[in-house]
């Protein structure tokens, strides 16, 4: 090969992928409106590739000062493309945007990837094009999407991307426990958790199969799931074996979920925690397979049941801000204890907390232990005293809501992940 030929290698690289773009987009387009006649469509796949080439061929004439010029093109093929959806508009009484909005981002990646930034265009045109093939999916999303959940979407985006970013990064108050920014990142972290499970669910469906909805459910609060099939139970559901094992599962989801919420903080603590986490984890999931075997012959009384599994909205900005009191409360409680009495005094903070929710003591003992406040072992043992006794506390208010058959079947499965935990917890010891 010529070296003038191996020069030109990059120039045709870059017009290769902007031609690229242009086809994988103008497949898509030419696909999604595939019944229309040729001379009814507006762009195909042949106008798109010639869009893409465009924007690769004019950011290269350009050369560093290509600025000007792709402007000055942009503002002639939106004139172009305006021109043919008035005259689609009136034909066909279609008042979408998208193919005329789209073949002017084809133009833009297509101007990128002649200026070199083949990484960045071709990953945002793939991304594009599954967005624009995605259309029935999305807009049956939409239609599911009450105005509740709505609203939780937009208070994620404003207690993350809003009030996160302006919040003071420095501590206040008694052993400087207060930091603002900290707590409220926790806040937003396990907002975050919730959020998803929470959507899981309602996507798939309470009733999809009782593993599931305890499998989603979980993700938002495992103790609303053991408490919901708590009260099928009392209104006299005589399946015990999948109630009990839909319970399991939900509980079984608390110990991965501690685990995201101990690694965002400090993951060479939740390295140490993976012993007794997983092992939990393992003999719960294991509890729930066989209680759900047993439960085989129950499952038509279950899908006839008209109950379902409620669980509130994890995006109510109370909720959020109570959680950010109830964290920081534990949090200066837990500097107290461990400067006034040590281990021992953390450890009656940890299971104290237990009984109301492990994630906040999870995020103020990990807190602890990045500032080296607290040693390993302490850290570890208070973190999963708080888990035990939270996974004592569920299975006896179902035994007390539900009645024996789901409390005893429940209490079993949750001493087994107490016994395999602890197991894991020497083990971790050991690591130390």
């Amino acid at each position: 090969m010529l070296p003038a030929q191996i020069d030109q290698l990059p120039v045709l690289m870059r017009l290769a992928v902007a031609l690229a773009i242009g086809l994988l987009i103008g497949l898509e387009r030419g696909w999604e409106r595939r019944d229309l006649h040729t001379a009814q469509r507006t762009a195909g796949l042949r106008t798109f590739g010639a869009i893409g080439l465009l924007g690769g061929v004019t950011a290269q004439l350009g050369g560093d000062r290509a600025g000007p010029l792709i402007a000055a093109l942009a503002i002639a093929l939106g004139i172009i493309l305006a021109a043919g959806y008035w005259r689609e508009s009136e034909a066909e009484r279609d008042l979408s945007l998208t193919t005329s909005v789209t073949a002017l981002v084809t133009y833009s990646l297509g101007a990128l990837a002649g200026h070199g930034e083949l990484l960045a265009a071709s990953s945002s045109a793939v991304v594009l094009t599954m967005l624009l093939g995605f259309r029935p999916e999305l807009h049956g999303l939409i239609r599911k999407i009450d105005r509740g959940e709505l609203l939780a979407t937009f208070r994620l985006l404003l207690i993350s991307l809003v009030m996160l970013p302006v919040l003071p990064d420095r501590g206040y108050g008694p052993w400087a426990a207060f930091n603002p920014y900290h707590i409220w990142w926790m806040v937003v972290l396990v907002a975050t958790v919730s959020y998803v499970g929470y959507f899981a669910m309602r996507l798939m469906g309470a009733e999809r199969g009782i593993l599931f909805t305890g499998l989603f459910g979980g993700l938002s609060s495992s103790t609303v799931v053991a408490l919901s099939l708590a009260r099928r139970a009392a209104v006299g559901l005589a399946v015990p074996n999948l109630l009990a094992a839909g319970a399991t599962i939900a509980s079984a989801i608390m110990w991965p979920r501690m685990f995201l919420i101990v690694s965002a903080v400090d993951p060479a603590l939740a390295r140490l925690l993976a012993w007794p986490l997983g092992a939990a984890t393992l003999s719960a999931v294991a509890a729930a397979l066989i209680l759900a075997r047993m439960g085989r012959n129950e499952e038509k009384a279950l899908a006839d049941s008209r109950e379902t599994i409620k669980t509130a909205n994890p995006l109510d900005l109370g909720t959020a801000i109570r959680f950010g009191l109830i964290l920081t409360a534990i949090m200066v409680a837990s500097r107290a204890a461990s400067a006034w009495a040590g281990a021992s005094g953390l450890f009656l903070v940890a299971g104290i907390a237990g009984l109301v929710d492990v994630d906040a003591i999870s995020l103020s003992v990990a807190t602890m232990y990045l500032h080296r406040m607290v040693d390993p072992a302490v850290a570890i043992s208070a973190i999963l005293l708080a888990a035990a006794v939270n996974t004592i506390l569920k299975p006896a208010m179902a035994w007390v809501i539900g009645g024996t058959p789901i409390g005893l079947r429940f209490m079993a499965a949750s001493l087994a992940m107490i016994a395999t935990g602890a197991a894991g917890w020497l083990i971790a010891l050991r690591l130390v």
